[in-house]
């Protein structure tokens, strides 16, 4: 599946470029980060409600990568000299519309054959209602971890983030 890389937002945003030890090396834009596989930095946010669900989305047929996929993080690309932190309450805001600094949990490094992230991964406890980005995201919806294993066997969903849930509970955090 070709990744989506022209859209206008993407064409002007910003990115800082790391080089392989996760250091600050240049800037490029969002679409020149992308066709590079340019190293660059994100954050990935689990949101849990006050059952221990977990909040999943199903991404919009346009995002760049793994388009129309299923997600267990909100989050994405932190931006030219944004800080983790800054990008994780942005990033929350902007996707889900919350309002809540998210906790920090660990760092991460995810690589494939569309990208190459340093990331830091966040938990952030949210009953809803969610405003959500309607650019990014169709729709949403807590389930069960017993639920979310089940979908994850017959529906698509993003690696990623996959990654992230499966380190987050084999460090126990989860």
């Amino acid at each position: 599946m070709q990744p989506n890389w022209e859209s206008r937002e993407m064409k002007q945003e910003m990115v800082d470029v790391l080089n392989h030890e996760g250091e600050v090396v240049g800037v490029a834009t969002r679409r020149e980060m992308r066709i590079g596989r340019l190293p660059h930095r994100c954050v990935y946010i689990l949101v849990f409600n006050k059952n221990g669900e977990i909040f999943i989305h199903l991404r919009t047929a346009t995002k760049d990568v793994f388009p129309s996929h299923w997600d267990v993080c909100a989050g994405g690309v932190v931006a030219a000299g944004e800080d983790f932190e800054t990008g994780a309450v942005r990033e929350g805001f902007e996707e889900l519309g919350i309002l809540t600094e998210p906790q920090f949990l660990f760092p991460f490094r995810y690589e494939d054959e569309h990208t190459i992230v340093f990331a830091k991964v966040y938990r952030c406890n949210h009953d809803g209602p969610f405003i959500l980005q309607k650019e990014e995201v169709v729709r949403g919806e807590f389930v069960s971890m017993m639920e979310l294993n089940k979908r994850i066997a017959i529906e698509k969903f993003c690696p990623d983030g996959l990654k992230v849930l499966e380190e987050a509970k084999k460090s126990g955090l989860i």
